[in-house]
């Protein structure tokens, strides 16, 4: 593949409609009877090796569980329903799939990416990918100045949409058209949506992937990532890696990250409503700056999430702006009753984090704030508890944390080095 425009990608329609309703799916891919004892879920395959009959001839399709396993193979095919796609491959984590995408391209690539990624992205392309010699633009426009970014060397764009913590969203249609004239991929990272909520292939992507960990697991027991396509070389090509770098899941969270994929469309629901509300609150609180939710009319990008969004639906994360600076924001995590001050989201329980300090703590300071993450930017991840409950604890966490901060000079006022630790270790979380 070349960045030539006489060597375009067809950039794919969108795709059918599936046979079964996504809920249908969820529950029913990937998830056959056990033909022996008619057992409707199925068992946790842990073996790591497989008989042979004879040398080199397995008795079924598995030999050793690095390579395939049963169970990595039933969530695999799960998550390509879900996603529209051929193909799915998972992997240990989210940031174990980024890798193996990046190991794909041929030393001297140049890959083209939004500037507001989730912090362990940022981390692999700036400090990793380079030492194999991928060359990584960051742009905080990407429909708008593709072009101007692309070179002879150029074979990926890699988006999020919506992006972390900044909820920006990207039109896939646009920046995909644009890539494949030159021949050019394009992933889109999807975790915050979920499947249920956005399908980026079916709006010209190449690839689709996630962080299993959050929604598509969505219980906050399982480190997992995965990645959606319909190409038969990409197959190819991701598949040898998969097993050549050997960052794969095990049996134990294939099963139970399938487990929790079945009411991925239950969750999803019910965080996008809870977010809704959330928001709503915030935006009309006289102690918030700015709001950030694609479920509201006020976002920039609204019209995108009606575009690309099932139903329009905004997702259940959230970011907002406080007043007070740091030391409210910081405050306001130590304040909630509900929320839990934690990374990671997607999780049936309500989350809250400073991103400055913690997931984006890795971002040079200028960098974060010329997209958006500034210290008294709070990250919302809303659970699936009630609503009306949600709205309560942010808004008595919020009256609070700015009473308390007020005068000050925007100094932590925390002594238990809780969210300090995070961002001192350089740890980057989801």
């Amino acid at each position: 593949m070349t960045a030539h425009s006489d060597h375009p990608i067809t950039t794919p329609p969108r795709a059918p409609s599936p046979v079964h309703g996504f809920g249908t799916l969820a529950v029913h891919a990937g998830a056959p009877h056990d033909p022996a004892t008619g057992a409707v879920i199925e068992a946790i395959s842990l073996s790591t090796t497989f008989a042979q009959t004879a040398v080199g001839k397995p008795v079924g399709e598995f030999e050793y569980s690095r390579s395939s396993n049963p169970n990595r193979n039933n969530f695999e095919t799960m998550v390509a329903a879900l996603e529209h796609a051929k193909y799915a491959l998972a992997f240990s984590s989210g940031s174990a799939a980024t890798t193996v995408i990046l190991q794909s391209l041929a030393a001297g690539s140049h890959v083209i990416s939004v500037s507001d990624v989730y912090g362990g992205t940022h981390r692999y392309f700036t400090q990793v990918a380079k030492a194999h010699g991928v060359k990584v633009t960051f742009t905080p426009e990407i429909e708008v100045d593709i072009r101007e970014h692309i070179t002879e060397s150029t074979k990926l764009v890699w988006i999020e949409s919506p992006s972390n913590p900044t909820l920006r969203l990207v039109d896939i249609r646009a920046v995909a058209t644009q890539a494949h004239e030159h021949g050019i991929m394009v992933v889109v990272d999807n975790t915050f949506m979920s499947p249920y909520v956005q399908n980026p292939l079916d709006h010209g992507a190449d690839i689709v992937v996630h962080s299993v960990t959050k929604y598509i697991n969505g219980h906050s027991d399982v480190v997992m990532g995965v990645a959606a396509f319909n190409s038969d070389a990409l197959h190819k090509r991701l598949a040898f890696l998969q097993n050549a770098l050997g960052a794969v899941p095990s049996a134990f969270d294939s099963w139970l990250a399938h487990r929790g994929a079945k009411t991925l469309h239950l969750r999803a629901r019910e965080a996008t409503t809870n977010a809704t509300a959330v928001a709503h609150a915030l935006e009309a609180s006289p102690h918030v700056i700015a709001v950030n939710y694609p479920g509201l009319d006020s976002h920039p990008h609204r019209h995108i999430a009606k575009k690309q969004h099932r139903d329009g639906m905004g997702g259940g994360m959230l970011s907002f702006r406080i007043r007070g600076g740091h030391a409210a924001a910081e405050r306001f995590c130590q304040l909630t009753r509900i929320f839990t001050l934690a990374e990671s989201l997607g999780g049936v329980e309500s989350l809250c984090e400073v991103p400055s300090s913690m997931t984006h703590a890795g971002i040079p300071r200028d960098q974060r704030e010329a997209v958006g993450v500034f210290d008294d930017l709070v990250r919302i991840s809303c659970g699936v508890e009630d609503a009306a409950d949600l709205q309560k604890d942010v808004l008595q966490a919020l009256e609070r944390a700015v009473a308390e901060t007020a005068g000050t000079d925007g100094a932590s006022k925390n002594g238990n080095g809780v969210v300090d630790g995070e961002a001192t270790n350089g740890v980057n979380g989801h």
